[in-house]
């Protein structure tokens, strides 16, 4: 196999984000037009360049990429499907790796091309609405979102350590829930020294095949059914919520098949089922959707950010805040599947609004 090699380019974002690929853009459009022609249409190529290219590519991979019969509709060979496959799997495993090479590039270059650019370096729980506001906060204010994800307990540390100057993290709002949040989050948030933000309330939940096929509705069906089940890793938000709904359902990790393999973000647990290797994971709705996958909600949470009390009225927090609270903002994070604003962009004392925090702490053998 040849060597992968990656390159940047001084031009607007496309609205997917990744990085992209000119043969797999070729392929993914044969594959939706059905035609030579209409590939090269679609990608204002002329014909004679995208039949060139597709043979350049034959000859330089050794395998066919398209079945080429006189008279039929073009159509993948078996190889072609495979790559398109392949890469579908590697971009959503590495989309919260991407996301953030994207911001470390453009942090970069907003220093270099813009004196007024303001930079933001937040460390967060994948969610949605964060690669989303990237842009928004970028095109509306010239504010660069230096996003790095990484789980929730990573990103509050990183907070603490000075690494990053917001942390955005996740909890669930259910009155039952709470031991195992509030041990792992209490320890790292202190009153007087942090501040929360407003961002959003999103719904979390199963995601599943298209029409649910095994029926699932809870983490006791998933263990009932012996469905493959994906799971996130130590110290996310989600892994959290797994663990805290395993303990209201009177579960035990050896109850779940599959509970050992793990997926670094809800985009990556969204393509294990879609792809047919795993049944159910953990996630948001709106990463179920893009991918044609069912969603069974199982509870609302809120998504926090978090700075320490000093940053907060430091002009790039100041305008985050700003752009929150505007109606412009919190109408595009309506377009989100499972998204509702929540408080975007208030100030919120950590006792007011964690419903965990004045519980008293629960001993880990009890």
């Amino acid at each position: 196999m040849d060597k992968v090699e990656l390159r940047y380019d001084f031009a607007a974002r496309r609205q997917d984000g990744w990085v992209r690929n000119a043969l797999m853009d070729l392929l993914h459009a044969v594959q939706e037009q059905g035609s030579i022609s209409g590939a090269a249409r679609v990608l204002g190529l002329s014909y004679r360049h995208v039949w060139g290219e597709l043979r350049r590519w034959e000859a330089q991979l050794a395998h066919p990429l398209i079945v080429w019969e006189k008279g039929q509709r073009a159509r993948l060979a078996p190889f072609g499907e495979k790559l398109l496959w392949a890469e579908r799997q590697a971009q959503a495993r590495l989309a919260p790796q991407i996301e953030a090479l994207h911001a470390e590039l453009e942090r970069a270059f907003a220093v270099a091309f813009d004196d007024a650019a303001q930079v933001l370096t937040l460390f967060a729980s994948h969610d949605d609405g964060l690669s989303l506001l990237r842009g928004f906060a970028a095109n509306q204010a010239r504010l660069h979102l230096d996003v790095r994800f990484c789980g929730s307990v990573d990103a509050i540390t990183a907070l603490n350590a000075g690494r990053c100057t917001l942390a955005g993290f996740h909890s669930s709002q259910q009155p039952g829930l709470g031991s195992v949040t509030q041990r792992t989050y209490q320890p790292l948030l202190q009153t007087g020294r942090h501040k929360l933000i407003g961002f959003a309330e999103r719904s979390q939940g199963l995601m599943v095949a298209a029409g649910n096929p095994l029926h699932l509705a809870s983490l006791a069906d998933v263990a009932r059914r012996r469905a493959r089940f994906v799971n996130r890793p130590l110290g996310s938000g989600t892994r959290l919520l797994y663990e805290e709904l395993l303990a209201r359902e009177q579960l035990g990790r050896s109850d779940l098949a599959g509970d050992g393999r793990e997926e670094p973000s809800h985009a990556a647990v969204a393509q294990a089922i879609a792809s047919g290797s795993a049944d159910a994971g953990l996630g948001i709705e709106a990463a179920a959707r893009v991918r044609g996958l069912d969603f069974v909600p199982l509870l609302q949470e809120r998504y926090y950010l978090v700075c320490l009390k000093e940053a907060l009225e430091e002009p790039p927090i100041a305008t985050l805040r700003r752009l929150l609270k505007s109606e412009a903002w919190q109408r595009e994070l309506a377009g989100l599947p499972g998204y509702a604003k929540w408080r975007c962009g208030e100030v919120l004392s950590l006792k007011g609004e964690l419903p965990w925090w004045d519980l008293p702490p629960k001993r880990r053998g009890g």
